[in-house]
């Protein structure tokens, strides 16, 4: 591509170099965010209360007061997952007409990812 190609994809005007100075006072990229910054973050929250595996044959027999059994055991505790990471275990309790979360234990963030060896 040629200067005169160029000039016209452009319109001939003349490129602005931007300026640095103009970006403002941003964090560096080795300096450390303020956590205030986060606090308006949202994140997604999944409560996982156990698993299973279906056929789709299974699946597509499901209805209306179908049971599907997890792997499980009730009484035992359930997950909750904060974008994809597990962060905490919990119990299920009945809040009025609703079912809610009780967090019994934070899961350390040191400690290995499932599936690690």
């Amino acid at each position: 591509m040629n200067q005169a190609e160029i000039d016209a994809l452009t319109g001939g005007a003349p490129q602005r170099v931007p300026d640095l100075a103009e970006l403002g006072n941003g964090v560096a990229a080795t300096a450390e965010v303020p956590l205030a910054m986060l606090m308006d973050l949202t994140l997604p929250l999944s409560i996982e209360l156990g698993r299973t595996r279906m056929t789709v044959q299974e699946i597509l027999r499901l209805g209306r007061g179908s049971v599907v059994q997890l792997e499980r055991l009730a009484g035992e505790p359930i997950d909750l997952y904060v974008a994809d990471r597990r962060f905490a275990e919990g119990e299920v309790v009945v809040l009025g007409e609703h079912f809610g979360v009780r967090i019994t234990r934070i899961i350390s963030n040191l400690a290995m990812p499932e599936g690690a060896a």
